[in-house]
């Protein structure tokens, strides 16, 4: 018995044994961004993988106190690595050009070679916007090609019938003409539509605030999923429930906005609900659309308290999706918050950074926001741009029912992603022409990159752009025949991630003044005047606010709901601004 103990006892002397050695580490990326998911190997026990965790960190056995670690996750270069066991590993891997591209600032229109000045801004105490630079006017025979990214965002309105309706001013960086623009329905019955395929109409007008210039308007149309064919959700609501957010007009308006989505689920769709505030919680674990009752009772649950833990409320929000990730489905977080991030990461630009990182995932974002007071539209817009998503500003009940209702399939359902437009005027006809909102982030323009940040594009979503050009000739673009530019649409389906490339000529002689023009053509006039008023742009002329409503009141539709709505905030308006006494008629 003693020899065979001693012979045990030997046996262990000599043969290494495994996993005397724990190796140690985390691994970054060349922004300092610590990575999850990073397959690691080691040499020593074949390839078996290990990955690394949430916090980017990692810990594996091993029984040498010298090995060699191989590191891979997509979108980075793969590398070995000899480390040392005793040492904690502090690792680095390289972003491909492609990864490295999703983190440089980009541009929300861009005219090839030319800069921008850079004025400044003011945001109400406790509220932050993006501080933004106007577009101006751009010589056509130097510069004849100009792009902007296809943005469906809808919150500008929202925000600027909230500050109206409280009586107080619009900051001048609330205001985005395109995004009050894609607030309203231009349908356009004379549209031609191609099926599955974006359809163009473009128009030229009289100018109603510089008679000598001309307006172009460009009406694109998404492709429109059908009812009975639209793919399986996987939803994630995040929900913000700190103490910020105890107020009618934050957590109870969610709440009760949630409660109408929750109506249009099926039973193929899945629901998942993080919480935080104080901490994060898993307030529902995955569950069937079609359990309506139990969804919309804890939704009815929640209270708001504690502080803001958004970091690791977005993390775990996107750990839920990725695990019941539909393959070919809808696989999306909703966001709903004032936007007041205050532990963890909480800039723009550390937000920024964070949600690139699942930006390659698959998983779509929508960001809604509530609140007045500390609402943080800049930090929604940094998410919503950077997470492959959209955002909107939900002010009262039937605003959310409107985008979560019957908006629903333009706000949840992607179609296009990566989407933008470039055009080529013709210098022959056009002198000048200025893109009217679209504008840029200052920091974005002094950024040397320059490129353009594509927008998703939701199922039937109807967009309008509006340029304002200076012809060459007074008649130029009123009766001569031919070209007036070429637009080139670019963006990648949603389901394939296929890029699809598609032409629209714009002619020349589709002149019209803007009074008999279509209807919807001048809605769309009325709402780019009413914002460049309101955001004081040095291309209005004298136009005053009551300009605009009287213009408004020729051509708005009393009928329409929202139309209505829009003439009630433009006469709120002029009551605000107090622009002086009303022009005398000539």
């Amino acid at each position: 018995m003693k020899q065979i103990i001693w012979v045990l006892i030997c046996c262990f002397l000599i043969t290494p044994t495994i996993g005397q050695y724990y190796l140690r580490g985390e691994i970054k990326n060349d922004r300092g961004r610590l990575l999850e998911g990073v397959r690691i190997t080691l040499s020593s026990n074949g390839n078996f993988p290990y990955y690394s965790g949430s916090l980017g960190t990692f810990g594996i056995s091993t029984n040498r106190v010298v090995d060699t670690l191989t590191l891979s996750l997509d979108g980075y270069e793969s590398s070995k690595v000899i480390v040392e066991s005793r040492i904690f590993q502090h690792l680095a891997m390289k972003m491909l050009a492609a990864t490295a591209n999703l983190y440089s600032r980009k541009l929300s229109s861009v005219t090839i070679n030319l800069q921008a000045a850079l004025p400044g801004s003011f945001s109400p105490p406790g509220e932050s916007y993006t501080n933004l630079v106007e577009n101006a006017f751009v010589n056509a025979d130097k510069y004849p090609e100009t792009g902007f990214a296809m943005n469906v965002d809808k919150a500008s309105y929202s925000n600027i019938r909230r500050f109206i309706n409280n009586n107080m001013p619009v900051p001048t960086d609330a205001i985005r003409i395109e995004e009050m623009l894609n607030y309203f329905d231009f349908s356009d019955t004379a549209l031609h539509i191609v099926p599955n395929k974006f359809n163009c109409r473009s128009q030229l007008t009289s100018c109603p605030w510089e008679p000598g210039n001309r307006l172009l308007f460009l009406h694109l149309n998404a492709p429109k999923l059908q009812l009975d064919s639209i793919p399986a959700s996987n939803l994630v609501f995040l929900i913000d429930i700190s103490g910020s957010m105890d107020k009618p007009n934050r957590l109870p308006l969610l709440q009760n906005a949630f409660k109408l989505l929750v109506e249009n689920l099926r039973k193929q769709d899945t629901i998942s609900i993080v919480t935080y505030g104080g901490g994060v919680g898993i307030a529902l674990t995955p569950t069937s659309g079609d359990q309506k009752n139990k969804i919309n009772q804890v939704i009815d649950s929640l209270n708001a308290s504690g502080d803001t833990p958004g970091e690791g409320a977005i993390r775990i929000a996107y750990d839920l999706a990725k695990k019941n990730f539909i393959e070919k489905g809808n696989n999306r977080v909703i966001l709903a918050t004032d936007g007041d991030f205050n532990i963890g990461q909480a800039s723009e630009k550390e937000l920024e950074d964070l949600i690139t990182e699942f930006k390659q995932t698959g998983i779509y974002l929508t960001c809604l926001g509530v609140g007045m007071g500390n609402y943080k539209d800049s930090k929604l817009e940094t998410l919503a741009k950077k997470g492959n998503g959209n955002f909107a500003y939900i002010d009262n009940l039937q605003e959310g029912q409107k985008l979560l209702v019957t908006e629903f399939t333009q706000t949840l359902y992607s179609v296009a992603n990566n989407t933008f437009l470039k055009i080529s005027f013709q210098p022959n006809m056009v002198k000048e022409y200025r893109l009217i909102g679209f504008d840029n982030k200052s920091d974005a323009i002094q950024d040397s990159s320059h490129g353009l940040e594509g927008g998703e594009v939701g199922s039937g979503h109807s967009i309008m752009a509006v340029f304002e050009l200076k012809p060459v000739a007074y008649d130029t673009l009123s009766n001569k025949s031919g070209q007036l530019a070429e637009v080139q649409l670019v963006y990648e389906e949603a389901f394939t991630g296929s890029t699809i490339k598609q032409l629209f000529a714009v002619p020349s002689n589709s002149f019209s003044s803007i009074e008999s023009a279509a209807a919807n053509y001048r809605l769309a006039a009325a709402v780019s005047m009413f914002g460049s008023v309101l955001k004081q742009s040095r291309y209005c002329g004298k136009t005053q606010l009551e300009d605009v409503l009287n213009f408004a009141k020729l051509y708005v539709k009393p009928q329409n709901k929202q139309e209505a709505e829009f003439l009630t905030l433009v006469e709120k308006a002029v009551t605000i601004y107090k622009p002086g006494k009303k022009k005398k008629k000539e």
